[in-house]
């Protein structure tokens, strides 16, 4: 089956979690399931290194504007166009935002599947016009898709109550499993960090994740004479918040890897002491999904894209309460819980289970 693949920022290497879902789930539906899949990048983030093959994916850069506002839709309407040239069997369209072309793309005879990987109109970071996009794509996504995915059961319920679509397939996010890496002790050495002696989380540096309220209760919780409180992550565009945050982190010690994937960001998830996820918004975290698959002790904000991975309740708190994400510091860590290996069950994230049910979905369209 001949599908190409839009809503991305593009593979491999791009951070963001819809990247890392497509980067993972289509070589198994092109290798294991004998489909054609082209995925669609966009210019700027994947111009001058993401060409060619990517295990047996084809990569196709389209132009997109390296501009908050415009970037996805400039882009989605682009691949719209290119994929009704090539006039595959069906696209795979992700997200609520690049969505707002699924009407176009009915309309040029194209034959659409929407990932819906959470309402990103609730992100902090985006202004009033933004949200009203973003509501539309959803809207329109959810509205003439021909299928729709969710990656969780409350987005599910969320799309049945506004829009009457109670059709939507369940297929969540996935994680590789696989064993504990061998240590390097130059990877950590190259942060100045000792093994389990560090607080760990990553992400965008945006206001949803939470990461200023954690480097305050980090402070407050009298650790740092101890550990070290490591975040990987960066801003993909540079505003007043990720500024902000990079001088509270630089007051309080914190390190920051910037944007970092392969062998160094596995040293850092299998080699720290607690993983941390303080966010307000999440649509299934694969952040939280890869601290599961390495055994970490977890400390999640309760939000509903946390709960539904069903960690034990301790494993909780209020979503942006600093006191008490203070206290849940202090007793994870003189618990002796930190740094223990822990065995959770993993079967509905693994990829080929959900390349398997993916595949169910596109089969079923034609």
């Amino acid at each position: 089956m001949k599908i190409i693949v839009l809503g991305t920022r593009g593979i491999p290497d791009v951070p963001g979690g819809v990247e890392t879902h497509c980067e993972e789930l289509y070589p198994v539906l092109v290798n294991d399931f004998n489909h054609d899949i082209t995925v669609v990048g966009r210019s700027c983030y994947t111009r001058n290194k993401n060409t060619g093959m990517f295990r047996g994916v084809r990569l196709k850069n389209i132009y997109a504007p390296k501009h908050k506002a415009l970037e996805a839709i400039v882009h989605s309407a682009l691949a719209i166009f290119y994929a009704a040239v090539k006039r595959p069997d069906l696209i795979h369209i992700h997200a609520v935002g690049p969505n707002l072309v699924t009407p176009l793309a009915r309309l040029l005879g194209l034959k659409v599947v929407m990932t819906h990987h959470g309402p990103d109109y609730e992100r902090k970071k985006w202004g009033k016009m933004a949200k009203l996009f973003l509501k539309a794509g959803e809207r329109a996504g959810v509205r003439y898709s021909n299928e729709v995915v969710v990656i969780s059961e409350e987005i599910r319920k969320g799309i049945a109550k506004k829009y009457g679509r109670k059709d939507a397939v369940l297929i969540p996010n996935g994680v590789s499993i696989k064993a504990r890496p061998a240590f390097s002790a130059a990877a950590l050495e190259h942060y100045g960090l000792q093994p389990y002696q560090y607080i760990f989380t990553l992400g965008r540096f945006v206001p949803e994740k939470g990461f200023d309220y954690l480097i305050a209760a980090f402070r407050e919780s009298g650790l740092s004479d101890r550990f070290k409180l490591v975040i990987a992550g960066d801003a993909d565009h540079a505003s007043a918040y990720s500024e902000a945050l990079k001088e509270q982190a630089k007051a309080a010690g914190v390190i920051l890897t910037g944007f970092i994937k392969g062998a160094a960001l596995e040293q850092l998830f299998s080699n720290c002491a607690l993983f941390v996820l303080p966010s307000f918004y999440e649509g299934l975290p694969i952040a939280l999904l890869e601290a599961m698959a390495y055994g970490l002790p977890i400390i999640a904000s309760d939000i509903p894209a946390n709960t539904q991975v069903g960690l034990d309740p301790e494993h909780y708190f209020p979503v942006g309460d600093e006191a008490v994400l203070t206290d849940k510091l202090q007793q994870f860590i003189e618990s002796g819980i930190a740094g223990r290996h822990i065995v959770y069950d993993m079967e509905a994230y693994d990829w080929s289970n959900i390349a398997e049910k993916t595949d169910q979905v596109y089969r079923s369209m034609m």
